[in-house]
């Protein structure tokens, strides 16, 4: 039973070394890139949704925006885990959908700014 202890422990301290430790002030600066077609107030109008509340919330839901097909369909909810993906590469994540982005490769990029979207649209 000690054994089993000792080795999950170690699992996860060696899981929690290799996460990526995320920065909300870094993420903020990462989001002018974001704020070119999204707004950060509820319901505000732009070439993309605005993104007020957007984590928990269902993809392509917005009255004030309108969404591809593909993304309606998508049943998605947005959590830190399925904007992680969408960002990482939009058109993977949900094929034939309308955002015209080429995706952020670097896992850093991506959990500071999800910090920052996390903390700043609630």
């Amino acid at each position: 039973m000690i054994r089993t202890t000792l080795i999950v422990t170690t699992v996860v301290g060696a899981l929690a070394a290799n996460a990526v430790h995320a920065d909300a002030k870094r993420g903020q600066k990462l989001f002018d890139e974001c704020a070119a077609c999204h707004s950060t107030e509820p319901g505000a109008g732009n070439v993309g949704p605005d993104l007020h509340g957007v984590i928990g919330r269902k993809a392509g839901v917005l009255d004030n925006f309108r969404y591809s097909p593909a993304l309606k369909k998508s049943g998605i909810t947005w959590s830190r885990q399925t904007l992680d993906a969408y960002i990482l590469d939009p058109q993977k994540a949900v094929p034939a959908n309308r955002m015209p982005y080429g995706g952020m490769p670097e896992a850093k990029d991506r959990a500071d700014l999800l910090d920052y979207v996390q903390q700043a649209f609630k």
